[in-house]
């Protein structure tokens, strides 16, 4: 399945639901890797309309605007952003989020209400790689290979939980027959999207699993 499909499926999706987050932050996702910048940065913040709390989406958000050289609006959303990543204790969210606020030379809001978690992990505890929190560890790799793997260090079972709930939603939405290669790379892409693993994927995996 090419981008300009994979945009048109997300896109009908998103229109069907809009409040759906899921839809507009893989939209966002396939619009960015097009080379559409400051569309992908539009449907990114819908998700974060959509789910005032997924702070991912405003870091997205932000990387995009920034792309596209709309340096008010990156600024804007990512400030928004780092509130609601620092309230939830999403510290790679909030670090993220903090290097762009510095790149666009504006001073990091002070925040209050900053829950414990975010602040004091208990020594010996599982960290979240894709939340920074505290959290339990998968007992066993979800599946094998280098990114069943990957996931197992990195991922925590509260997040993994996360991703079968948006998982479930992208096989019903876009119809996908997991028995078909081509379906089962599309759920991969979306799984390695939602989970933060793009980067470490395109280094390791020369296919999605």
């Amino acid at each position: 399945m090419d981008l300009e499909e994979r945009i048109n499926q997300f896109r009908a999706m998103a229109e069907a639901d809009p409040g759906n987050e899921m839809a507009h932050f893989s939209l966002g996702n396939v619009l960015l890797q097009a080379g559409q910048p400051e569309v992908a940065g539009a449907s990114f913040e819908r998700a974060a309309n959509a789910n005032p709390q997924m702070s991912k989406a405003y870091q997205m958000a932000g990387q995009s605007y920034m792309a596209a050289g709309d340096t008010e609006r990156a600024t804007a959303i990512l400030l928004k952003g780092y509130t609601v990543a620092v309230k939830r204790g999403d510290l790679m969210v909030k670090d993220g989020i903090g290097s762009m606020l510095r790149m666009l030379d504006t001073p990091l809001p002070e925040v209050e209400d900053t829950p414990v978690e975010a602040r004091e992990i208990p020594e010996g505890s599982f960290v979240c790689g894709v939340t920074g929190k505290p959290g339990n560890q998968l007992e066993k790799a979800p599946f094998r290979g280098k990114l069943g793997e990957k996931i197992y260090k990195t991922v925590s079972q509260e997040t993994w939980q996360l991703w079968l709930a948006q998982g479930t939603k992208v096989i019903n939405e876009l119809r996908l027959d997991l028995s078909r290669p081509d379906h089962q790379d599309l759920y991969d892409q979306q799984m390695i999207e939602f989970l933060g693993l793009e980067s470490w994927a395109r280094e390791n995996l020369s296919q999605p699993k």
